[in-house]
């Protein structure tokens, strides 16, 4: 059995990771709350432009777009195909960074022609220390994610595929389903599907002639670039949540972990304290009857 001064050593060092443990997960937790309300604050923008492009396919269905183009006459073999990959900085988040890592991997070894992308540190390290070459380091953290970055790495991307560097676009991100499922996603970026803008349906009788000035491209050609960056942020801000979210899981199974380690040590400590009192006590009474029986005899 361990002595009394191991196990208080072993108690102090449990308490030390339980209030570590905990914070991280306040933390986490207001982080969490913080992204969901940047998500909100912007998505009803973005709704709207995707509404917009889904007005003008259905009223303009003629429309030959670079963004929309796919491209077909370049066989599979010789695609070119970009994936972004949304990892998190840190770990001590469970399953999220190594499942989002896997995804990636089983992509990049099905496509001959890849172009790799990453944010996060973690997906930086991995691919680096696994000799997987890295086109472009989007040096941002995967904390704090906001609009100007996703603009910053949609121009990019979009400038891309415009000079034919790039036929396909994807981003691998994890999506948060519930505080309680997340599951990683492969989003087609690029080209854009007009099938993915479904025509919604008239809420007036009447017919209207709509006219876009000062034409049809124009007005895709600044649309396309804010749908994209809506997007792009949309995968961010979803990663990151899905991140602070698996922490919160990963330190509160760390917490109830430490607790009950606590209560073991408690019950161990309470054993080992009681036998050195009984051992004492043992001492004492045959200390004193060693003494009792020295004056019997001398008397």
């Amino acid at each position: 059995m361990a002595s009394i001064k191991e196990i208080r050593t072993h108690i102090k060092s449990v308490e030390q990771t339980l209030k570590i443990t905990n914070a991280m997960f306040l933390i986490s937790s207001s982080n969490l709350q913080k992204a969901r309300k940047q998500l909100a604050d912007v998505e009803p923008y973005f709704q709207k432009i995707g509404t917009t492009i889904s007005d003008i396919l259905h009223h303009s269905p003629e429309i030959n777009h670079v963004f929309f183009d796919k491209r077909p006459h370049i066989p599979a073999e010789k695609r070119k195909i970009g994936y972004i990959v949304i990892t998190g900085d840190k770990g001590l988040a469970g399953a999220y960074n190594h499942n989002i890592l896997k995804l990636a991997e089983e992509k990049l070894r099905q496509s001959p022609n890849t172009s790799l992308f990453v944010v996060g540190q973690v997906g930086r390290s991995y691919f680096m220390e696994h000799g997987i070459p890295i086109d472009v380091e989007f040096l941002y953290t995967a904390q704090n994610p906001n609009v100007g970055r996703a603009r910053d790495m949609s121009e990019t991307m979009l400038e891309l595929f415009r000079r034919e560097q790039l036929d396909e676009v994807y981003v691998i991100f994890t999506r948060m389903v519930n505080s309680f499922q997340m599951e990683p996603t492969i989003h087609k970026l690029l080209p854009l599907d007009p099938d993915a803008f479904p025509q919604e349906e008239e809420t007036s009788s009447y017919n209207r002639d709509v006219a876009y000035v000062p034409s049809v491209k124009a007005v895709m050609d600044r649309l396309v670039p804010g749908y994209v960056k809506g997007d792009l942020f949309g995968a961010l801000v979803q990663s990151y949540c899905s991140e602070q979210n698996a922490r919160m899981t990963a330190m509160n199974a760390a917490d109830q972990n430490a607790e009950e380690l606590l209560k073991d040590l408690s019950v161990q400590y309470n054993r080992a304290r009681q036998a050195a009192i009984t051992q004492e006590i043992t001492e004492v009474s045959a200390g004193e009857r060693a003494q009792r029986s020295k004056k019997e005899k001398e008397g």
